[in-house]
C-alpha cells in the first residue's frame, strides 16, 4: 500500500518514539530490580561472560577450548538455576528483565526484510486517518446518508424518481468501500450541485482507509496547485507522487478549476497513469457529459466516459433543502 511520503515520515516517527520509550521503560524497570536484587545483576554479568570468556582464555594460551568451554557452561548453568531461584522467590517473572521485543515481527524496524510490518501499517493507517480528518468535516458515514431529502415523483427524463434513483447509487457506493481492492473500478459523479457527491465519496474515503489502503482525497483545484508547485517551486515531488501512487485517489469538484494547458495536461497523466496501472480514481464533479466533452480534450473525455463507471445524482439541492 503506497502511502505519501508526509504519511510515512510521520508513522516511522511514531514507531521511533514509541519504541525508544518501550525500551527506556524496560530499561527502569531492569535497573529497579537489579538496585532491589543485586546478586541478578551479578548473575546477569557473570552469564554474558562465562562461555565467551573461557574459549578465548584456552585460545590466548594456545589451548584446546573444548575443556574451558564445557567448565564455563556448567558454571552457566549453575547461575541459570540461582537465578531462576532468585526470580521464584521475588515472584518476578523472566519479562520483568528480558521484556519481549517491541514488535516480535520487525523488533521495531518496522519493515521484515523488504516488506513493511503490520505495526507500520497500523501507524501510517492512523497517520492517513488523521490527514483525511482534516479535509472532511467529520461527520461523513454511510449510516448518516439521508435519502428522504431526494424527491419520490419521477423523473420525465428517466422515468426513475431521484430517490430511487439515489438508493441504487448509495448502495454501489458502500458496497464500493466495502469491498476496495487494488484493479477495483474507476468511478465518476455527475450531477447538480448539492447533490451528495462530496459526501458519499467522503464515505468511500474513510471506508476504505479504515480498511488499511491508501486514500488521497482533495479538490481538483488543490491537485492542480500542487503540480503547479512542482513544476515552478523545485523538487518538491513528494507534493504530487501521492496522486500517482496511492491506492485510491478522490478527485472533488472537477470542473471548478480554471482550464488551462497546464491543467489538462496533468489531468490527463494522473487519470492516464492511474488507469494504466489499474489504481482506482473517483471524480466528482457537477457538469454534464456534454460540458466535459467541451470543457477537456478529447482524450480526457473519452477516459472519464468511457473507463470510469458513471453514478449519476440526481434530485434537488439539499443544502437549500436544509434551510
Amino acid at each position: 500500500m503506497a502511502y505519501s511520503d508526509t504519511v510515512l515520515q510521520r508513522a516511522r516517527a511514531r514507531l521511533q518514539q514509541e519504541k525508544e520509550l518501550y525500551d527506556a521503560e524496560a530499561a527502569a524497570r531492569q535497573a529497579q530490580i537489579y538496585a532491589r536484587y543485586p546478586r541478578l545483576r551479578e548473575i546477569d554479568l557473570a552469564m554474558r561472560r562465562t562461555v565467551a570468556g573461557a574459549a578465548a582464555a584456552a585460545l590466548r594460551h594456545g589451548e584446546d577450548p573444548a575443556a574451558a568451554i564445557a567448565a564455563a557452561r556448567s558454571e552457566n548453568l549453575a547461575l541459570q538455576r540461582e537465578r531462576e531461584w532468585l526470580l521464584e522467590a521475588a515472584d518476578l517473572d523472566e519479562t520483568a528483565l528480558e521484556p519481549p521485543p517491541f514488535c516480535p515481527h520487525c523488533g521495531g524496524s518496522g519493515y521484515v526484510g523488504a516488506e513493511m510490518c503490520e505495526c507500520l501499517q497500523e501507524l501510517c493507517r492512523q497517520e492517513q486517518k488523521k490527514e483525511l480528518s482534516s479535509l472532511l468535516s467529520g461527520k461523513e458515514t454511510f449510516e448518516g446518508f439521508r435519502l428522504d431529502y431526494y424527491p419520490t415523483e419521477p423523473d420525465p427524463n428517466l422515468g426513475v424518481s431521484p430517490r430511487q434513483l439515489m438508493q441504487n447509487t448509495f448502495l454501489r457506493c458502500r458496497r464500493y468501500a466495502r469491498d476496495f481492492h487494488p484493479g477495483a473500478p474507476s468511478l465518476l459523479f455527475t450531477g447538480g450541485a448539492g447533490l451528495g457527491k462530496t459526501f458519499l465519496s467522503a464515505c468511500i474515503a474513510r471506508t476504505v482507509a479504515d480498511n488499511g489502503f491508501s486514500v488521497v482525497y482533495d479538490t481538483a483545484g488543490k491537485l492542480f496547485s500542487d503540480f503547479e508547485a512542482v513544476k515552478f517551486g523545485g523538487d518538491q515531488r513528494d507534493l504530487t507522487r501521492k496522486y500517482l501512487d496511492c491506492d485510491l485517489l478522490i478527485i472533488d469538484d472537477l470542473g471548478t478549476e480554471m482550464t488551462t494547458q497546464f491543467t489538462q495536461a496533468v489531468l490527463y497523466r494522473v487519470i492516464n497513469d492511474r488507469l494504466l496501472a489499474a489504481r482506482p480514481v473517483i471524480v466528482s464533479t457537477n457538469l454534464t457529459d456534454q460540458a466535459l466533452r467541451q470543457r477537456y480534450t478529447p482524450p480526457i473525455a473519452s477516459r472519464l466516459l468511457g473507463a470510469f463507471e458513471i453514478c449519476l445524482f440526481l434530485g434537488n439541492d439539499i443544502r437549500q433543502c436544509k434551510r
